[in-house]
């Protein structure tokens, strides 16, 4: 976490340095790396906008000097590939790692690509500054800034940056649709991002703006023009005579009269008819992108700009807490835990970001108590106390979900209770929920499931009652701990061991099998590696490549410290480790469960995507997760590539990634990895064979690569992927949500497996009325349905909170065919100052797919800490500072 009391100096004198290329010229104004294989030799939407994200992280890491650290030089970065794990060993110190960093970026750049692909947004003027709508998508432009500094305030970062994102992408495709480069300007537009300064010298309906050209490249067909404007494209709205098209293969206006167009997306001139500008064009949306973030981080502070983009190695501290009275000791253990990481880490670089309690007993759960002040937290944990109650079960799972509703993105959750949920029904959406926010949940259960205690109980409750929670930690990457009183103190020390550099190291074969040793491989990167043993086990060892072993003996052993807490075994391995193979042999009664995990930052985040070539731009649709019957691609992104190494050092290679069913661990194919762009980088891209995506299913992924001396390198995913059956998108209003209205959806269900009767069932998070025309449909294979539903927002509903809708699907027929959930974030705002009213039309919601990982459920309704000052004061103004151009100067 950056410093509180470093000074806020980041409005200095503007400046412009121009540092070596960070990127050779990949895919641009297109909306993603993807678009490389249509436009070879451009710049992306994406590459623009994490450019802009680590100028702007630099500048912030300039102006604040680390804690214990020498400051940052500028000069130390000139004529390198600027790259976030550089950033980060530089400021918080070798091995830091980026993943959340580069997480958060990657949210930002999706909701960007996004606005291309998506129903609401992809045919919209306004959103991309065309057909001469520039004073509209100026007003449009300002008012997702708006929401996404709404959004920021309020601690709800994942709505903030699918603001940002939609936001950057049309103050990006400004300089591509408009004529402002043709008209020699060299500088951004100086009024674009200032709501109370008027755009002038635009074209009007009756002037003429273009002349004919038949051929793919135009350069000459704009005519001698003063005005600003913009090309038509498509049919809607239809292009007037006289006026220029966007143009291009994808432009059904470009064969109107006057023919070509002015579009500036891509060096391909069958896409672009003023290709040859397209490199003046990019120049010019970095700076303005600059100059949003610089814009955003002026409005939130340095502080508040640090968490919109998780620019910090650490974690966030998550508990859901059963308060009925039989929970003391466990209360009294999540105290000491949190007490422990607050004061160990103060101050530090690990000091957790974010803090998020939920309370639950019988009949309630909550409030949600969230803030990123470790005292406040402390405070807030220190007044639970176990009271009431006192039967079982309880309301676990409610409380989970909404933790998981204002927990950040790759967090971990820890749930202390002594109760079976009596919400069980919840467990799918919950599942599903773990997956779009890549948390993983980690249950400490004092209550044996084949043992009762003297709790009292309404009936006499089954042994498979604690299900939920097993199938909960499974989806999550997590686990199920069965513990005692006594030992809850002790095993709550698996608190304190989460880290956001902790990563699970893949076992062969993933599950105990009798007489079979599990085998595990041991890298140079890894530190503090720790094994953890949980069920009846009667003896266990472990050997390391030197052939040296430790058995299950308690105390200090040849290679580690064996703790036992009841059936809960923790081996610490001593470092530095012996690199290679590692054997673990367990004998226990039924099935234990092993896992492996270590401190590195070299880690992968992934993604998945299917290929859209139907406009208006060539790209990836992004998805969170696949959907059965429809081609995916597989995007893995690596962090940490330079771990504890210098510059110089050869970089780690990654060959293929593994992919092994869930729970047996069966492998079920390995897919070769692809590069995309410079090396460095860490992008690679691999496509999922047709028989995982033929069925509905969880699957894991493991990353396999070398180091540069040839040793072996392995990686695991922290939680599994699931092929879900069908496609759902959830489009959201027309224009944002006011108190006392009522808002339209859009809801679209497409099967590609196979014909599918599905039931459908809403939900919405705080409990606003909810109608729809549709509750149950048919699909054959390849075909769509398309529903309406109604959104009522109460007169107290508080401004500047957010608001999820869930639509669920469940097969009718086939109890055993997994549900399929779409989320959809919208934000209520409170009347803007006349001068700052958005254009009609307006829309703040983001369609969310089964679902995309630029658009990960959550929310967050606290009163007095949304939208702060900014509802009847000037949303921003100019503002001065370093503008930080790093890759674009051989342009």
């Amino acid at each position: 976490m950056l410093p509180a009391d470093a000074p806020l100096s980041h409005l200095g004198l503007p400046a412009l340095l121009l540092l070596q290329l960070l990127l050779p010229p990949t895919a641009a104004f297109f909306p993603n790396i993807w678009s490389l294989l249509a436009a070879p030799g451009s710049i992306t939407h994406q590459d623009l906008t994490e450019e802009a994200a680590l100028n702007a992280t630099l500048q912030l890491f300039l102006d604040r000097p680390p804690p214990g650290r020498p400051p940052l030089r500028l000069e130390d970065f000139l004529g390198r590939t600027l790259l976030a794990d550089d950033l980060f060993a530089a400021y918080f110190g070798p091995g830091s790692p980026s993943r959340r960093f580069r997480a958060a970026l990657g949210e930002v750049s999706r909701a960007n690509a996004a606005q291309d692909f998506l129903p609401t947004s992809r045919n919209d003027p306004e959103l991309h500054f065309d057909a001469e709508r520039l004073g509209r998508g100026r007003t449009r432009l300002v008012g997702a800034l708006r929401e996404s500094v709404v959004a920021a305030r309020a601690l709800d970062h994942t709505l903030a940056r699918q603001r940002l994102g939609a936001a950057l992408h049309a103050l990006q495709d400004f300089y591509s649709h408009s004529n402002w480069v043709e008209l020699g300007r060299q500088q951004p537009h100086p009024h674009l991002l200032w709501p109370r300064q008027e755009l002038r010298s635009l074209a009007q309906a009756d002037d003429p703006t273009c002349a004919d050209c038949e051929e793919l490249s135009c350069p000459g067909n704009l005519l001698g023009v003063t005005l600003l404007t913009s090309g038509y494209f498509g049919t809607h709205p239809p292009k007037p005579p006289g006026k220029c098209s966007h143009g291009g293969h994808f432009d059904q206006s470009r064969s109107q009269p006057p023919r070509g167009g002015i579009n500036k997306d891509s060096r391909s001139p069958g896409f672009s008819p003023h290709h040859m500008l397209h490199l003046q064009a990019a120049k010019l949306a970095l700076l303005a992108s600059i100059q949003a973030f610089n814009l955003l981080r002026n409005r939130l502070g340095d502080r508040g700009f640090s968490r919109l983009l998780d620019i910090t190695p650490a974690s966030s501290l998550s508990f859901v807490l059963d308060t009925t009275g039989s929970m003391g000791e466990e209360i009294n253990a999540a105290k000491i835990q949190a007490r422990r990481i607050v004061e160990q880490r103060r101050g530090g670089p690990m000091e957790p970001t974010h803090y998020v309690l939920v309370p639950f007993h019988d009949p309630g759960f909550g409030p949600v108590f969230i803030t990123s002040d470790p005292d406040s937290f402390w405070q807030q944990l220190n007044e639970l106390h176990a009271l009431g109650g006192g039967d079982e079960p309880e309301m676990c799972l409610s409380a989970l979900e909404l933790a998981l509703l204002h927990t950040p993105p790759l967090s971990d959750i820890f749930v202390f209770t002594d109760a079976s949920p009596k919400d069980a029904h919840l467990t799918s959406r919950v599942e599903s929920l773990t997956r779009e926010r890549r948390c993983r949940v980690t249950f400490l259960v004092t209550e044996d499931p084949s043992r009762v205690r003297g709790r009292a109980r309404r009936e006499v409750l089954s042994p498979l009652r604690f299900e939920p929670y097993e199938a909960v930690a499974l989806a999550s990457g997590g686990e199920v701990i069965f513990t005692k009183d006594q030992y809850i103190r002790d095993v709550a020390a698996v608190v304190g061991d989460s880290r956001a550099d902790l990563v699970t190291l893949p076992l062969e074969p993933p599950v105990v099998l009798p007489e079979r040793p599990l085998v595990f491989t041991v890298d140079r990167l890894l530190q503090r590696v720790t094994v953890r043993i949980h069920g009846e086990v009667s003896s266990f060892w472990i050997r390391n490549p030197a052939g040296v072993s430790q058995g299950q003996e308690e105390g200090e052993g040849p290679l580690g410290h064996t703790h036992r807490f009841g059936q809960f075994w923790i081996v610490t391995m001593n470092d530095p480790l012996h690199t290679g193979t590692w054997e673990i042999q367990v004998t226990a009664k039924g099935t234990p469960r092993v896992r492996v995990q270590a401190q590195s930052s070299l880690d992968f985040l992934f993604h998945f995507g299917i290929p859209a070539e139907d406009g208006p731009h060539p790209g990836l649709y992004p998805l969170t997760q696949p959907v059965a019957g429809l081609q995916t691609q597989l995007l893995v992104e690596v962090t940490g590539l330079r771990s504890r190494g210098n510059p110089g050092d050869p970089l780690l290679r990654f060959s293929h990634v593994v992919l092994r069913g869930v729970p047996r661990g069966a492998e079920l194919g390995r897919v070769p990895l692809e590069p995309m762009g410079p090396q460095e980088r860490g992008l690679f891209t691999a496509s999922l064979p047709p028989t995982l995506l033929s069925a509905s299913g969880p699957f894991s992924l493991e990353l396999t690569g070398q180091d540069g001396a040839g040793q072996g390198l392995r990686r695991a995913a922290p939680q599994p992927c699931a092929v879900v059956p069908v496609l759902l998108e959830l489009g959201g209003p027309p224009g944002f949500l006011a108190p006392g209205t009522k808002a339209p959806l859009t809801l679209r269900i497409a099967s590609f497996s196979g014909p599918q009767d599905l039931d459908l069932r809403t939900s919405v998070n705080p409990s606003f009325a909810l109608t729809s025309n549709i509750s149950r449909v048919h699909l054959e294979q390849n075909e769509s349905a398309w529903g309406n539903l109604w959104l009522e927002v109460p007169d107290s509903a508080a401004p500047d909170s957010v608001v999820v809708v869930t639509v669920t699907a469940t097969d009718g027929e086939a109890s055993t065919v997994p549900p399929t959930h779409a989320f959809l974030r919208l934000l209520v705002l409170a009347p803007a100052p006349q001068d700052q009213l958005p254009a009609p039309g307006h829309s703040t919601g983001l369609v969310l797919t089964t679902a995309s990982p630029a658009f990960h459920p959550s929310i967050l309704v606290t009163p007095g800490r949304a939208g702060g000052g900014l509802v009847g004061s000037p949303w921003w103004g100019p503002v001065g500072g370093v503008l930080l151009l790093l890759g674009l100067a051989s342009w």
